[in-house]
């Protein structure tokens, strides 16, 4: 995963969250689109065998989702905040070392220059660190809510009799169609949050 600056990283861990799982829940999804992006479900007859959960209304609903993001937005904001900080520190004594340059001998300018430069490298090995550290904590707990929803589905399709359970998510889907009947969304999030608060 290629490291991006920390400026652009909570958009990315936001929406890497969301693609990620979108790309795991579409695994070998064929079949047909829904009607709405958001709708409520109605009662799914026994007899159905496929059924589908809207991925928009899910992480949008779903309450492990939305601490994890919130976690993920605060922990982005600090690391912003530090590297800010270290970088406006890094700049003043910059500064105030071209202010008084003429006032130091050529050695005392050239080992002043030599370990700013080394302060700036180390800077940026900081910046390139901690930033691949977060993506690589957020690439874990993409990981985990992966698993938790689909380790629920598995649950939840075979105590209702169902085969498969597909994921549509509006304008990335390879559902064309769908019967709304088929749409069990408002269950599933209503499962998950309450396995999520039971624990």
């Amino acid at each position: 995963m290629e490291r991006r600056t920390f400026k652009t990283f909570g958009l990315f861990a936001t929406a890497a969250i969301i693609t990620t799982f979108s790309a795991c829940q579409n695994k070998d999804a064929k079949t047909t689109e829904t009607k709405k992006a958001d709708i409520t479900t109605a009662t799914v007859s026994e007899n159905e065998k496929i059924v589908f959960v809207n991925q928009d209304s899910l992480l949008s609903k779903y309450e492990y989702y939305k601490d994890l993001r919130t976690k993920f937005e605060g922990k982005t904001k600090n690391a912003q905040a530090d590297l800010q900080s270290k970088q406006q520190a890094y700049q003043r004594e910059v500064t105030q070392y071209q202010q008084g340059a003429g006032a130091l001998s050529a050695d005392q300018r050239k080992a002043t220059e030599e370990r700013l430069g080394r302060k700036g490298q180390e800077l940026q090995a900081y910046q390139q660190n901690a930033g691949g550290a977060l993506q690589n904590e957020q690439a874990v707990e993409t990981e985990k809510l992966y698993d938790k929803v689909a380790g629920y589905l598995k649950t939840y399709a075979k105590g209702k009799g169902y085969k498969m359970v597909l994921t549509f998510s509006k304008g990335n889907s390879a559902i064309l169609f769908a019967d709304e009947t088929l749409d069990v969304t408002t269950d599933v999030i209503k499962g998950l949050n309450a396995e999520y608060t039971k624990k």
